[in-house]
């Protein structure tokens, strides 16, 4: 099948699942647990979404690996990837529980350890996001590029925190030094929509430490857009680096190496000439 047909699927996949999560949320009885960690928030529809998505993958590919944030997903299949879906059903769940808009579903395909085909879906933004591997980004059907700015000071930045609060105080350094040297920070709750927003424009750059399936569609939208995608450490061997999240900096190409440049400076507390 090729990969002009698998985005096809995926989109429909994709929308699919958006209305889902639309009627739940109207509707407003889904119940909310918590994951073994205490901290990361799931509901039921995390898990309905995700279940659909499976079922959907399964009937056209029936050969192929699924990687997904619920119902327990085996990490084995990143150190192997030769057909592998990687999916978050609801990719900002506490903004979905809250009632906010920033909630997207994020389906992407891997082949030979590379980023094919990329779907990020926002139903309450009536947005659709997508991108097929050297053959360019679109949102709703409409190419789509980064910015052009090459001024770090006007530049506005995206970014995130970990569930778990003791992993946030070694970040305040990070966003001390953002929020110093650039024009300002946004923390939407969503990195595939983060992402997204560097692709088209609407910011300059992104970095945050993620799992597979927050990035895998997002990032292939955000380098087919003209992003320069990459990390601000190198990682540790097995993971293929399109899926490995951790450190990960995205940015529109005129300030990618300087701003990863004042990240590395600030994780070395070198806050005096950052």
């Amino acid at each position: 099948m090729s990969p002009e047909q698998r985005l096809e699927i995926a989109v429909d996949i994709a929308t699919h699942a958006g209305r889902l999560i639309v009627e739940a949320r109207e509707e407003g009885d889904f119940g909310h647990r918590y994951k073994t960690n205490g901290q990361e928030l799931v509901t039921d529809i995390d898990v309905e979404v995700d279940t659909y998505i499976g079922e959907r993958l399964e009937a056209s590919f029936p050969r192929e690996q699924r990687l997904s944030e619920e119902l327990a997903p085996d990490r084995e299949v990143l150190e192997q990837p030769r057909d592998l879906w990687v999916v978050d059903p609801i990719d900002g769940t506490v903004n979905f529980a809250h009632g906010l808009h920033h909630v997207a579903v994020s389906i992407g395909w891997v082949s030979g350890g590379h980023l094919k085909v990329g779907v990020v879906h926002a139903p309450f933004l009536d947005e659709t996001f997508t991108a097929l591997a050297g053959r360019g980004a679109w949102r709703n059907g409409e190419p789509i590029r980064v910015s052009r700015a090459r001024d770090l000071s006007r530049c506005l930045v995206g970014t995130g925190f970990p569930y778990r609060h003791d992993s946030r105080p070694p970040l305040m350094r990070r966003l001390m030094a953002v929020l110093t040297h650039c024009q300002d920070v946004r923390r939407a709750g969503s990195a595939a929509l983060d992402l997204c927003a560097v692709a088209c424009g609407r910011l300059d750059a992104y970095y945050e430490s993620v799992s597979p399936w927050d990035l895998a569609a997002g990032l292939l939208i955000a380098r087919e857009a003209g992003a320069r995608t990459g990390h601000l450490y190198p990682g540790p061997g097995g993971i293929p680096e399109d899926l490995y999240g951790e450190n990960l900096l995205v940015a529109t190409p005129g300030i990618h190496d300087e701003l990863g440049d004042l990240l590395r400076r600030a994780d070395a507390s070198d806050l005096g000439k950052v």
